[in-house]
């Protein structure tokens, strides 16, 4: 009797995706890729998301199963006594229900993305399950108490991604027990097809523009602030705002609406809303404006500035100056500093032509560095690696 070797292919691997949000902003981007990761890999995933939203038609449309069903995110609110308290009610429901979820799927390993869903960390290890948590998170000014409390549910994981040095070192300070699983993966930030030159011909208008959340944390006041000082200084300019309000900051809204109607802003000020076509919007655009109040872990918005081909002037501050790192055409300034972002624009505004070709020879450099084949590469085998 001759021996006979068995040459089938392993069952795919099984992979619960959760995720605290359902739009299309610099994470939710993220979350897509890791989707197309496990797609292309041959994994059989399923996304479970709290609401209904553009992400979870761009998952479906890649033939990924997604499961809407309420689980407690970690906001600001719960960092209070009464917030915390509900957060606590909230995460034992959550526990016993998704506890059925996970003995129906039987997933081989939980990839959760963002440290806000604390259950989705800690429940699947109870039922022996790895866990690969992906942290795009850096709240660099809360107390050190506060980071530690936040940070705590990761400690459960099997192995920790994180988008930046700049994050890794905060989750460190507060956990330096995590270093032996914690890895950094830089995001993968897609750029347009082919970047377009900025315009030769300007009309004399100095085209700026502004994309994410409207947020004060975001910097759009810092942005608005900064137009206002380079019109006063005879600079003719106009400003594009591209993205929406966040539903909790409804306040925020009504006081962003309230200063778009100063005289200064009239006919000056274009409010496009959400567009997930960024690159239109960068196109016709002559530099892009980062101006983060609070520091950021990565700034997807600022490297699709770079892959555009667009001069940058974004606040040095968090992990924006590690993700912009070694491209001359960026322009670094205080966080939540008008007064240096307005001397910056005019700046910017003076060389344009040279600063303008300079942005453009390096988006392909760019477009290396933060490729999402490589990002996908690196989920994929980081997700195989806790599975085994």
């Amino acid at each position: 009797m001759s021996d006979r070797t068995d040459h089938r292919d392993p069952p795919p691997l099984r992979v619960l995706v959760t995720h605290p949000g359902a739009s299309l902003y610099g994470s939710d981007r993220m979350l897509l890729e890791a989707v197309r990761a496990l797609v292309a890999a041959g994994a059989r995933a399923v996304l479970v998301v709290p609401q209904d939203g553009p992400l979870v038609a761009q998952v479906r449309a890649l033939g990924v199963d997604v499961r809407i069903r309420p689980v407690p995110v970690l906001r600001k609110s719960a960092l209070g006594l009464r917030g915390a308290v509900g957060l606590l009610g909230r995460s034992a429901l959550a526990l016993a229900r998704d506890s059925a979820l996970l003995r129906r799927l039987r997933p081989d390993v939980v990839y959760v993305s963002t440290l806000t869903t604390p259950t989705w960390v800690v429940l699947p290890r109870l039922h022996g399950v790895p866990v690969v948590c992906h942290v795009h998170e850096a709240e660099g000014r809360a107390s050190p108490l506060v980071q530690r409390a936040l940070a705590a549910p990761l400690l459960a994981a099997s192995e920790l991604l994180v988008n930046s040095e700049y994050a890794l070192g905060l989750l460190l300070r507060s956990w330096p027990r995590l270093r032996p699983r914690a890895s950094v993966l830089l995001n993968g930030v897609e750029g347009p097809a082919q970047p377009v030159a900025v315009r030769a011909d300007r009309d004399g208008v100095l085209r700026l523009l502004y994309v994410g959340r409207l947020s004060e944390r975001k910097g759009v006041l810092v942005a608005l602030d900064a137009l206002a000082e380079v019109l006063r200084g005879g600079l003719d300019a106009h400003l594009d705002l591209v993205g929406d309000v966040f539903a909790e900051h409804a306040e925020f809204g009504r006081e962003l609406s309230r200063r778009l109607q100063r005289p200064e802003f009239a006919g000056r000020v274009d409010v496009h809303g959400f567009d997930p076509d960024v690159f239109a919007h960068l196109a016709r655009c002559d530099v892009l404006l980062v101006p983060s109040v609070l520091p950021e872990p990565f700034g997807n918005t600022a490297v699709e500035g770079v892959l555009a081909g667009r001069p940058v002037i974004a606040s040095d501050a968090g992990g924006l100056p590690e993700a912009l790192a070694g491209v001359a055409s960026v322009r670094l300034v205080p966080a939540g500093d008008v007064a240096a972002t307005a001397r910056a624009i005019a700046e910017v505004a003076a060389a344009l032509p040279e600063l303008g070709d300079l942005a453009l020879t390096q988006a392909a450099a760019a477009a290396r560095r933060f490729s999402p084949q490589r990002y996908r590469s690196g989920i994929r085998d980081h997700l195989l690696a806790a599975a085994r």
